[in-house]
């Protein structure tokens, strides 16, 4: 381990927020991070455990945290860059917008705070860029086998680079005009800035992954076409399907799912839509309808635009409120109430909302609840229905399942009892040479179990193809 005791001798420290005053006038990274020299202090509280929760239960990529943390304490960042890049292919990703599982199940989370891990990585990665040490690893021989991967999200990115760097051709086919999917369009660029991805497509492309961007599978090229040119398809759609609410006027004027308004704001900053196709939330009354990080980018996002006021309605009660520094569930992942900095920055955020019925431009009509925990059935106050008058819904419930588009018919693809692609023990479809990982498999989750699939997946294909 790096300082004897150093778990007592030191105290957690975060970077934090920039201030909310400036913040809401701009769209860069609200995040900051502690200078080199402070976390290097802050990777002496690593205590080197028996049986490394961090490492073993918290990240689902099973990044090598103790090592990495006694490197950077001892200042050698060059051998932690080399302990991260061996399992995270994506850690400037991951050290901004992953919600840290790792550091729940720290050991220290028993009854003190946790070691800042997602920090720590975090310095690493960018230590690493500004050093020159991310370079591309072509592969030193070609298999001679190509591999199409459909998506370019985490999980398609993810497999790409290490079916790659395994000697295997790969092209990458992405519908929208730029490659990230969820982390360009769906992620606001207050939380991950665009030009880390393009960062990081760039050491793709120079790796030898091709992109082919605005085509989609299925309609642009056919499933046949795909498969007749490539040994292996890899599917990597993504859980893009919302979950629509099942009331009176969900499809009246100024309802919006979350996801297409994230996707049009980011578009519009980076020049590819119109002012007049911006979905604009300037000046208006806005309620978000989810209680999820996906309801608190939309949050955030409206009160960049010049929201004049900002909702937010989650139909489950509220979490019970924590303030002590230690996870009150270790080594699981607390259930408490989290405020973003997106709630920060403003927002009237209330819980038993369940809505009744949307009225578009004219507000939306909801009703008072509480959570039942012997049957599980949310129930109804009698009293408590009012109307809300507002200017824009944004609808942030979740998301059901892969889009059942048609290049899944055509390829024959089966399908889970909940609408995902499904998959054997090796990640294969039904159909043969045919593969799937991330949220188009495992439904819409976090984007270090997305990464970890891709990784995955890309084993499973290479060992078909040789």
């Amino acid at each position: 381990m790096g300082e004897l005791l150093g778990f007592l001798k030191y105290q957690r420290q975060i970077g934090g927020y920039r201030d909310v005053n400036e913040r809401v006038r701009d769209y860069h990274e609200v995040m900051k991070n502690l200078e080199y020299g402070r976390l290097r202090q802050q990777a002496a509280r690593c205590m080197d455990c028996g049986t490394p929760f961090c490492h073993a239960l918290g990240c689902p990529l099973g990044n090598i945290i103790p090592e990495f943390n006694d490197m950077v304490y001892r200042g050698l960042w060059r051998e932690a860059y080399d302990r991260l890049e061996l399992t995270n292919n994506f850690p400037e990703v991951t050290g901004r917008i992953c919600p840290a599982t790792c550091e729940s199940s720290c050991t220290l989370s028993i009854n003190d705070a946790p070691v800042t891990i997602r920090a720590i990585e975090l310095a690493i990665i960018e230590m690493a860029f500004e050093n020159g040490w991310v370079l591309p690893q072509p592969p030193r021989h070609e298999s001679g086998k190509k591999v199409a991967v459909v998506g370019s999200g985490p999980s398609g990115l993810a497999a790409a680079q290490q079916l790659r760097r395994m000697g295997h051709k790969v092209t990458v086919y992405e519908q929208s005009s730029k490659p990230g999917g969820l982390l360009r369009y769906g992620i606001p660029e207050f939380k991950l800035e665009k030009r880390i991805i393009d960062r990081r497509l760039e050491i793709l492309q120079k790796e030898g992954i091709e992109f082919e961007t605005g085509v989609t599978v299925g309609v642009d090229i056919s499933a046949r076409y795909l498969k007749r040119k490539h040994d292996a398809v890899v599917l990597a759609l993504g859980s893009r399907e919302p979950r629509k609410l099942p009331v009176p006027g969900i499809d009246n004027e100024g309802i919006y799912f979350a996801l297409d308004y994230l996707t049009s704001v980011t578009k519009h900053l980076h020049g590819e839509i119109s002012d007049r196709e911006l979905i604009s939330a300037k000046g208006k009354k806005v309620l978000v309808i989810g209680g999820g990080d996906t309801g608190a980018d939309c949050v955030g996002t409206a009160n960049r635009q010049g929201a004049e006021k900002v909702y937010q309605f989650e139909i489950m009660p509220k979490p019970r409120e924590w303030h002590e520094s230690w996870n009150p569930q270790w080594p699981d992942y607390p259930r408490i109430l989290r405020t973003s900095s997106s709630h920060e920055e403003g927002s009237d955020r209330r819980w038993s909302i369940k809505t009744k019925q949307l009225y578009g431009m004219a507000g939306v009509n909801v009703e008072k609840g509480i959570f039942c925990d012997l049957d599980d059935q949310l129930k109804e106050v009698p009293g408590t229905e009012f109307t809300l008058e507002l200017d824009m819904v944004l609808i942030a419930a979740g998301f059901v399942h892969v889009e059942h588009s048609r290049l899944i018919k055509d390829f024959a693809i089966g399908l889970d009892k909940q609408g995902n692609i499904a998959v054997d023990d090796g990640l294969a479809t039904n159909t043969e040479g045919i593969f799937a990982a991330g949220d188009a498999v495992q439904g819409a989750s976090l984007v270090v179990k997305a990464i970890d699939m891709g990784r995955r997946v890309s084993d499973v294909v290479d060992r078909y193809l040789c």
